[in-house]
């Protein structure tokens, strides 16, 4: 059925949560295992035909066994013809019961299926191209990976409970659900194995971080396959645990904020610097805190000395205080949205305080909407307001001179 707007906000509220652990915030000196599990939550959908049409009921006693989706009131009986034999049902983490492929193929997984072929098809075709057929290979790329977009957002189309046109409460708990009991299992096999002697240190949604304290890199490669191996074949098809890359040295600093070298293979001998989250990254800080936070981590990483990290920052900030830096370096942009800022807000973003001086000296000045504003903050008076102290970096030039 297609609901109205009223039966949809009428409906259950999702009650169920993806598994994302609490990092444990320290410097690894030993090897980090990054594995991921291949498009988690539309492998869901196919290994346990989860769909609309597969939604019988509730399993009975629970708490809205009277209640289906936009149904106040169901029937089992009335979702499909003739009854469900008890082995032919699939009894999902939050209570729901769902029809095998046996009785009835669902249509999101029939659909999910076709998806997926195709975007394989379009990737082994990638791999034939010769290598100056470059348009049609971004061509084919860009084809691909919006099949991998599309093929991703299935679930939050079950899921969108405020503005969608077809979410389903148990439906979309029941992805949620089979894909956090996945991540546990994955969790308990890889703990339980002595011979691995491994610890799970962080895991978000359909990633794990696996710490091995005081293996080598080359015994990292082959744990790692290893049980990328043991977790995908405990598992039903098409659910596919990949073995990503291995961190070593590297950082978990707070949940999806993290920093490391990372090595895709055993014979990669110059690691990636690769980051998560943090500022080295981040759009809304100055380069001169991407800069110095990334070569201060590479030091760290390369010698595990802090004393090198302190030298290194001393004479930095001896350079900033002598004035032998560039100011491109301590420029910031933001984003300004005029005419969305409210008249009784206290403070206004500086970004926008300085498109507003811009703009009393030439209207033509004005931003468009969500364009990025460049500003500088200058020295002040102590106690002054951070808003009272930005100027635009042509502001700052003309004065200096």
């Amino acid at each position: 059925i297609s609901p109205s707007k009223s039966q949809v906000a009428n409906q259950s509220a999702m009650e169920c949560l993806p598994l994302v652990m609490e990092p444990e915030s320290r410097f690894y000196t030993s090897p980090v295992l990054v594995l991921d599990f291949q498009s988690l939550y539309p492998s869901m959908v196919m290994a346990y035909n989860l769909c609309y049409s597969t939604l019988v009921g509730h399993v009975e006693g629970s708490s809205v066994a009277s209640s289906l989706g936009v149904l106040s009131k169901y029937e089992a009986r009335s979702l499909f013809e003739g009854d469900v034999p008890s082995d032919e049902l699939t009894v999902s983490p939050n209570g729901s019961l769902f029809s095998s492929a046996n009785v009835r193929k669902g249509v999101l997984p029939r659909m999910l299926q076709e998806i997926l072929d195709t975007r394989q098809m379009l990737k082994k075709s990638m791999k034939e191209l010769k290598p100056h057929q470059k348009a049609l290979y971004r061509l084919l790329n860009s084809r691909q990976f919006a099949l991998k977009l599309l093929a991703n957002v299935t679930y939050g189309y079950t899921a969108a409970g405020f503005s969608g046109r077809m979410p389903c409460a148990e439906l979309a708990d029941a992805i949620v659900q089979f894909g956090r009991v996945t991540m546990e299992n994955a969790i308990k096999i890889v703990e339980s194995n002595q011979k691995w002697q491994a610890k799970v240190v962080y895991g978000d949604t359909d990633s794990i971080f696996v710490h091995l304290p005081g293996r080598s890199r080359e015994d990292a490669f082959r744990i790692g396959k290893e049980i990328a191996h043991e977790v995908t074949s405990m598992n039903p098809s098409p659910v596919f645990l990949k073995f990503e890359k291995v961190y070593h040295p590297c950082i978990l600093v707070t949940k999806k904020r993290y920093v490391g070298y990372a090595y895709e293979n055993l014979d990669q001998k110059k690691p990636v610097f690769d980051a998560k989250g943090i500022e080295t990254i981040r759009r809304d800080s100055c380069p001169a805190v991407a800069k110095l936070l990334e070569r201060s981590l590479r030091i760290l990483f390369e010698s595990a000395d802090l004393s090198l990290v302190k030298r290194y920052l001393l004479k930095q900030w001896g350079k900033i205080f002598k004035s032998r830096v560039s100011i491109q370096d301590f420029v910031f942009a933001k984003e300004v949205r005029l005419g969305t800022y409210s008249a009784k807000a206290s403070v206004v973003p500086p970004a926008a305080i300085v498109a507003a001086k811009a703009m009393a000296l030439d209207p033509r000045a004005e931003p468009k909407y969500a364009e990025r504003v460049p500003y500088v903050v200058v020295h002040g008076e102590p106690g002054a307001r951070l808003v009272d102290m930005v100027v635009s970096p042509g502001t700052l030039i003309t004065n200096s001179t």
